[in-house]
């Protein structure tokens, strides 16, 4: 449990430290957002590296999505809602919208965190321009722990249960 927590923190800080440092960086925001695109990943690794194992790409590559969308938002501070809470409210009729559910079906289709990153980037940004407040420290968590229980807990927070 004591490793939970530590990585819990170590998420919020990697979150926080993102946030705090783009208005002051143009060009850390820059290679963030390149990061965010598998040709160009490597020009963001130099920020990465000090947090994760950029070796490994099933922690590099949940580190990078996540700093690529922080990027592109430019947010004040982290959200409070988990995907499918965030995907829901994208859409006037919310859980019930069709559109909606295929993104989630889509989502939950994924077989593994490369595929998942794929398929979140363009979810990400019809979150972010409908102006919906995803918490990045979650998701980060849920990227790098991806599996079936993750795919639980999106389901559940898409439908109505935010507690898993």
């Amino acid at each position: 449990m004591e490793k939970q927590n530590h990585e819990h923190s170590k998420e919020k800080k990697f979150v926080d430290y993102v946030i705090k440092r783009l208005p002051y960086e143009t060009r850390f925001g820059a290679a963030l957002r390149r990061g965010g695109s598998p040709p160009t990943e490597y020009q963001a690794w130099e920020y990465l590296a000090p947090w994760c194992d950029i070796t490994k790409d099933y922690i590099r590559r949940p580190y990078m999505a996540v700093a690529a969308a922080i990027a592109s938002e430019k947010p004040a501070r982290d959200g409070s809602l988990g995907l499918g809470q965030a995907l829901a409210l994208c859409y006037e009729d919310g859980r019930n919208a069709e559109p909606a559910k295929a993104r989630l079906r889509r989502l939950l289709a994924c077989e593994n965190v490369g595929e998942v990153i794929s398929v979140l980037r363009p979810v990400l940004r019809l979150i972010q321009s409908r102006s919906v407040r995803i918490n990045y420290e979650k998701l980060l968590k849920d990227l790098i722990y991806f599996g079936e229980k993750v795919k639980l807990k999106w389901a559940s927070d898409f439908y109505g249960r935010s507690e898993l």
